[in-house]
């Protein structure tokens, strides 16, 4: 399938100042979905065959601003259950910490998602997932980790990959079965770490159900030793790794991420200058989640200015979950980012574009209009793209383009 734009104004986020600046007004070919050429003149973008573009649907931006599709590059979008009296909770004054130990937290949504079937699931998820794609996302990363078993995790894994059957959207899922020590369990956290590492792992790998795997390296989640355990075994089966690390506290799970060259670590509010270099060595992407910093009331803020000192890429998501980020818009994310941790407008744009391409491991392929990369495209109604992280509610969005093909937007 052939289509043409014209009259785009590209911000097409490649590295770079020039990235950032919408282009004047062109022309962009896409072809079997994937952009093979942009530029001004259209005779010189056809080269050789013009015939081949002759019939093919051509849609008129009329001066819009066009950015690569956004991309989610943390979620756990697929849950059953509801946690709203832990935010009461909250509000009265409880702990995070506390919840968690006396039976709430991740373990109250574990009980809910393992009642529910696979189909259940994706119908609970899909309001999510439109609400994402409503905000500009053609890319969204899903993570497993209230299911606990071999078989909850590997249904809420392929619940995850089926909504790309429901939905013109990809998804990419990611194994996070060290999420928290499930009841059965309980005080043999080493015991539960043996079960993931030898059998939920070597099974999700065998049936190509998750294409990473997380740990929440952290106070109330598992030591420093029981993550390196999971990270080892997902090397060895081939799979990537990525790390909930230095949310509540400092133990060192980003400098071990980096060792283990993880594609991102994510939260790192209490990241020391150490993490901050190992990330730059290792090229790991820092992923900042401001929606769970505002929902708990945070007041550590992450090392924005280390990290622009060592050039560690900054992406953003949405961590949409129930019991600490219950937000599905990526733009709200963006506009949170650049208030509460303040980074730039074009610092997030690159948070939810091109650096969060990086930290599913797909920066060759999405993130940018870029000559052979994927034309996963968000068509806006604005005129400079730093409105996106500026204002937040109104229906910027005007269509999106998902491999090669023109969706339009309610």
């Amino acid at each position: 399938m052939h289509l043409i734009l014209k009259n785009a104004r590209l911000v097409t986020m490649e590295e770079g100042s020039t990235g950032y600046t919408p282009t004047e007004p062109c022309y962009l070919l896409i072809r079997s979905g994937l952009i093979v050429a942009m530029g001004e003149d259209l005779s010189t973008l056809y080269g050789n065959t013009p015939k081949e573009w002759s019939d093919c649907p051509v849609l008129d931006c009329a001066g819009s601003i066009v950015t690569p599709g956004l991309i989610d590059p943390h979620t756990h979008l697929v849950f059953a259950g509801s946690r709203t009296q832990e935010f009461e909770a909250r509000l009265n004054g409880e702990s995070y910490q506390a919840i968690a130990q006396r039976g709430g937290g991740i373990n109250s949504t574990v009980a809910s998602t393992r009642t529910a079937s696979v189909d259940e699931l994706i119908e609970l998820a899909l309001p999510r997932l439109d609400s994402l794609i409503k905000s500009g996302c053609t890319t969204i990363e899903v993570k497993s980790g209230y299911g606990l078993t071999l078989e909850d995790e590997a249904k809420m894994l392929v619940a995850a990959k089926s909504l790309e059957n429901h939905r013109r959207v990809s998804i990419t899922t990611t194994l996070l079965a060290a999420h928290t020590v499930p009841p059965e369990y309980q005080d043999r956290a080493d015991e539960y770490i043996n079960y993931v590492v030898t059998d939920i792992i070597p099974h999700v790998a065998k049936h190509n159900l998750a294409d990473s795997v997380d740990v929440f390296c952290e106070s109330i989640g598992f030591t420093l030793e029981q993550t390196e355990r999971v990270f080892a075994a997902a090397k060895a089966h081939g799979l990537a790794v990525k790390g909930h690390t230095e949310q509540l506290s400092n133990l060192g799970g980003s400098v071990l991420a980096a060792q283990y060259q993880a594609q991102s670590v994510d939260h790192i509010e209490y990241l020391d200058l150490a993490g901050v270099k190992a990330l730059a060595t290792s090229g790991t992407v820092a992923t900042l989640l401001p929606g769970a910093f505002y929902f708990l009331r945070e007041t550590q803020l992450p090392p924005i200015e280390w990290l622009r000192e060592f050039n560690v890429p900054m992406a953003i998501g949405s961590d949409i979950n129930p019991g600490t980020s219950p937000f599905a818009d990526l733009q709200l994310m963006m506009n949170m980012a650049c208030t509460l941790f303040r980074l730039t407008p074009e610092e997030a744009l690159r948070g939810v574009t091109c650096h969060a391409a990086a930290a599913i491991g797909q920066k060759d392929t999405i993130g940018q209009i870029r000559k052979g990369f994927k034309a996963n495209l968000a068509i806006w109604d604005i005129n400079h793209p730093s409105e996106l992280s500026y204002q937040y509610g109104l229906k910027g969005l005007k269509q999106r383009i998902f491999a090669g093909s023109i969706e339009h937007v309610a």
